[in-house]
C-alpha cells in the first residue's frame, strides 16, 4: 500500500469513528467492484491577484488526483470503489468568472464542489450553490462565508476564521503589556472579518482601539494610512490583508520608520509575502496560522503530527516546493469530501448523492486535517478551534514557529 493512501485511509477513519469505520485494504480487481464515478469540483484562482492562494491549491489537488488514480479511486462503506475524478477550473479571483464556471459544474454533474480561493468570490456563490442543493466546501477564511448556518445550508470551509486567528494577533499584544491597537485591514469580506473579531477580542481582553483604517486591495500607497498611525499613540498594528496589499504595507510601513510590533494576520502566511515586502522589512513581522509550519517542533502525540508531516514529504516530492497553508486547504478541502463520500452506499441518483454528502459532512468528527482537528455539526460548518492555532514569526526571510514561552 502507498504511504500516502495509508494516510489517506487513517484520516478517513478517524472522521469517521462515530459511524464504526475500520480501514480497508487497498481495492484490488479480486475483493471491489466498480460502482458509480463521482465528479468533485475545484475551482481555484490559478491565476489574477490571488494566485499566491490558488496556484498551491490547484496543486494539492492535481497531487491528490495522481493518488487516487493510482489507487482506483476510493471505497464506500459497502467496498464498492468508486472512481473519483477532480474538475480543476481557474476563476482568475474573479466572481464574474466563477459563478457561469460554478454553474456548469452543477450542470455537468458534479456531486459537489471545492473552492473558491477567496471570500469575496465565496460570498458571492452562496446564492447559486443553495438554490442548487450543492455542496460548497469553501477555502477562504471569511466567517461570514459559513454563518449563519441557516442560510448557509450547503457551505462549508476549511480554512481557520479569523475568529480563531485574531484574537491571537490581540492576545500577543496584551501578553507584551500593549494596551492602545491600531486596526488597519483591506477593504474587502476578509479584511472587515479579521477587524471585527479583533473588535470583539479588544473589547474582551480590556484593550483599545485607539486607530481603524482601511486600504484596497489593490492599492500601492498607504502612507496616508500609515502616517496616521504614527500620530495615533498607538502601541501594536493589527493588519488583516493578504499580498500584495499586506505587503506592499509593509514595506511602507518599514520605509517611514514605524517601529511598533507589526502584527499581521494568516493571509500572510506565503513565501510571496516576504519576497514582496523584502526580507528586511518583512524582518520581526508575527502572524497566527495553522500547525503546518511548526510541524516539526510538535510533540509527538499531537493527533496531527504524523497527517502533517506526510503532507510535507508528499507535496514536496509532488512539487519539487515546499506547501503553504493554502495547499494545505486544498487539501482538508477534497479529503472532507472524499471521506463524506466514503461513508455513503452506491446506487443512488445524483440528487441523493448531493443531499446526503452534505449530511455526511455535518457529521464529520475528529477528523485529523492539515488546518486541524474537524468537528463539524449543524451549527458549526467550520469545525476548527483556537487550539489549531500556533503564532509564526519572521526572522531572517523564513517563517519560524514562536510558542507561548518565547513570547
Amino acid at each position: 500500500m502507498k504511504r500516502s493512501l495509508f494516510v489517506f485511509l487513517i484520516v478517513s477513519c478517524l472522521l469517521a469513528v462515530s459511524a464504526g469505520c475500520s480501514a480497508k485494504p487497498e481495492p484490488s480487481d479480486e475483493t471491489s467492484t466498480t460502482g458509480t464515478p463521482y465528479k468533485i469540483g475545484v475551482i481555484v484562482s490559478v491565476t489574477g491577484a490571488a494566485s499566491t492562494l490558488g496556484e498551491p491549491e490547484r496543486d494539492a489537488a492535481t497531487m491528490l488526483q495522481k493518488q487516487l488514480d493510482a489507487a482506483g479511486g476510493i471505497t464506500d462503506k459497502d467496498g464498492v470503489l468508486h472512481p473519483i475524478e477532480l474538475i480543476i477550473q481557474d476563476t482568475q479571483g474573479s466572481s464574474d468568472v466563477a459563478l457561469p464556471i460554478v454553474k456548469k459544474l452543477i450542470d455537468d454533474g458534479v456531486v459537489a464542489i471545492v473552492g473558491p480561493s477567496t471570500s469575496y468570490e465565496s460570498m458571492a456563490l452562496i446564492p447559486v450553490v443553495q438554490e442548487a442543493r450543492v455542496t460548497l466546501v469553501s477555502m477562504a477564511s471569511s466567517g461570514d462565508i459559513v454563518n449563519p448556518v441557516s442560510a448557509r445550508w450547503w457551505v462549508f470551509k476549511v480554512a481557520q476564521s479569523n475568529e480563531h486567528t485574531s484574537p491571537w494577533q490581540v492576545r500577543y499584544a496584551k501578553a507584551k503589556g500593549y494596551t492602545r491597537i491600531a486596526n488597519l485591514y483591506v477593504n474587502n469580506a476578509y479584511g472587515e472579518d479579521g477587524a471585527d473579531a479583533i473588535r470583539q477580542t479588544v473589547a474582551a481582553e480590556g484593550l483599545e482601539i485607539v486607530l481603524e483604517e482601511t486600504f484596497g486591495a489593490d492599492d500601492k500607497d498607504m502612507t496616508a494610512q500609515i502616517t496616521k498611525i504614527k500620530a495615533s499613540g498607538a502601541e501594536a498594528v493589527l493588519v488583516t490583508a493578504i499580498p500584495p496589499a499586506a505587503a506592499i504595507f509593509t514595506k511602507q510601513y518599514r520605509e517611514l520608520g514605524v517601529d511598533l510590533p507589526l502584527l499581521h494576520n494568516s493571509g500572510i502566511a506565503m513565501p510571496t509575502f516576504v519576497d514582496l515586502a523584502g526580507s528586511a522589512n518583512a524582518e520581526g513581522v508575527i502572524f497566527p496560522m495553522g500547525k503546518l509550519v511548526a510541524v516539526d517542533a510538535l510533540p509527538d502525540d499531537d493527533p496531527q503530527k504524523q497527517v502533517l508531516q506526510q503532507f510535507v514529504t508528499d507535496f514536496t516530492d509532488y512539487t519539487g516546493k515546499a506547501p503553504s497553508h493554502f495547499a494545505a486547504h486544498g487539501w482538508d478541502a477534497i479529503q472532507l469530501v472524499l471521506a463524506a463520500l466514503g461513508r455513503m452506499s452506491d446506487g443512488l441518483t445524483l440528487d441523493e448523492q448531493r443531499v446526503l454528502l452534505r449530511d455526511e459532512l455535518e457529521r464529520t468528527k475528529d477528523f485529523v486535517g492539515l488546518d486541524g482537528v474537524f468537528n463539524l455539526t449543524p451549527v458549526d460548518h467550520v469545525g476548527l478551534s483556537e487550539d489549531d492555532i500556533v503564532l509564526v514569526r519572521i526572522k531572517d526571510g523564513v517563517w519560524e514557529y514562536f510558542p507561548q514561552e518565547q513570547w
